[in-house]
């Protein structure tokens, strides 16, 4: 059974094993997590009645804390209430890191001129749209693979659909519509090709002048949920075939590393020359701008050159190809990119069309 690139429309999902946890003096106003839902409550509550709408899409991010992720993430929205597609739907952006989450709100890159922004977790949002009893409720995951963060997003719609917390409307629960947007490469047939003639589009004219290598996350084995690792090998794949000096490597695949996208660069017989480096991720973070684009000695031990620690900026420069940071670095996360944006919305107006996925959601191992 292969990835497929559409929706489910959950109405009865069943029982999972991830619950959050709750505090134990959730009565006292005073707490965060009352804060927190007080809040969410609110601002659902304000645009439901300020639009009239009876649907909800949510966007749900690992999160970041720097402003071009912040910019990124409302430019998403922004064009998601601007899109024909989802006339109808209120949009909201939820994180699901409770670091990111809590680094945002104290502001922990204000000192660069990033805003203080509160993200909120999605059970927070769900359980919103559950009080406001929007008649349908769409959760988009922004994850580039359907690894372990989407694994969280449909725990959080789970334990949604189950009243996790006892007080929500059961008639109301029986009777929404819940939806789930896949991941950006979630189908190897249909996504991945979209994504490589995309990122070609916006960047061929680099790739002919050198070498374009993206760098995505990936899992260790152990977390690598529906094995979706391979979609970053088959995504450098669909590129080459376009040229060949596209090479895809991630910071938690193994045998995916920069050195791994090194050695294949060298066998290939490219052992000079330009390189530009491009984050294969939603947004331009903190493995972004350090684990790819770090520049200067802190990030580059001499004594140690395969280090982990060692960014793709430095490893690659100091392996003798030409890198300068004007130039090589590509600060852009994918939802920056229009056109592979436009793929994630496409899975949101696939999930809208109500085509189901089944065998996805509860196959582990859909490559077999």
């Amino acid at each position: 059974m292969k990835i497929k690139s559409l929706l489910i429309a959950m109405v009865a999902v069943a029982a999972t094993a991830f619950t959050f946890a709750s505090c134990s003096d959730d009565d006292d106003p005073g707490n965060n997590y009352t804060k927190y839902q007080t809040a969410v409550d609110q601002e659902v509550q304000a645009q439901k009645k300020k639009s009239g709408n009876k649907k909800a899409i949510l966007l749900v991010a690992f999160g970041s804390t720097w402003q071009q992720a912040f910019d990124a993430f409302d430019s998403t929205k922004a064009a998601y209430e601007a899109d024909s597609r989802f006339k109808g739907y209120d949009v909201f952006v939820s994180y699901s890191s409770a670091i990111c989450i809590n680094r945002a709100a104290a502001g922990e890159h204000k000192a660069d001129g990033a805003q203080v922004r509160n993200y909120y977790a999605p059970n927070f949002w769900l359980h919103a749209f559950g009080s406001a009893q929007y008649d349908e409720i769409l959760v988009q995951s922004l994850q580039v693979i359907p690894g372990e963060e989407f694994t969280r997003v449909i725990n959080y719609i789970k334990d949604f659909a189950n009243n996790y917390l006892g007080d929500l409307d059961d008639t109301y629960l029986s009777k929404v519509t819940l939806r789930l947007g896949a991941p950006l490469l979630t189908d190897v047939d249909t996504d991945v090709p979209a994504v490589a003639n995309a990122l070609n589009a916006a960047y061929g004219e680099k790739a002919k002048k050198g070498v374009v290598a993206f760098m995505g996350h990936g899992n260790p084995n152990d977390y690598d949920t529906y094995s979706a690792n391979i979609r970053y090998t088959q995504l450098e794949e669909a590129l080459q075939a376009i040229n060949p000096n596209y090479y895809v490597g991630t910071v938690d695949m193994p045998d995916n590393y920069k050195q791994n996208v090194w050695e294949r660069m060298e066998e290939n017989g490219i052992q000079n020359g330009m390189v530009y480096l491009h984050p294969l991720m939603s947004i331009a973070g903190d493995h972004a701008h350090n684990d790819m684009g770090g520049v200067g000695a802190e990030y580059w031990d001499e004594s140690d050159p395969e280090s982990e620690d060692n960014s793709w900026f430095e490893f690659f420069r100091n392996k003798g190809y030409n890198l300068n940071e004007n130039e090589s670095i590509l600060m852009y996360g994918l939802l920056e990119v229009p056109g592979v944006r436009n793929i994630w919305m496409n899975h949101t107006a696939n999930a809208i069309a109500d085509e189901a996925l089944d065998e996805y959601y509860h196959s582990m191992f859909p490559e077999e």
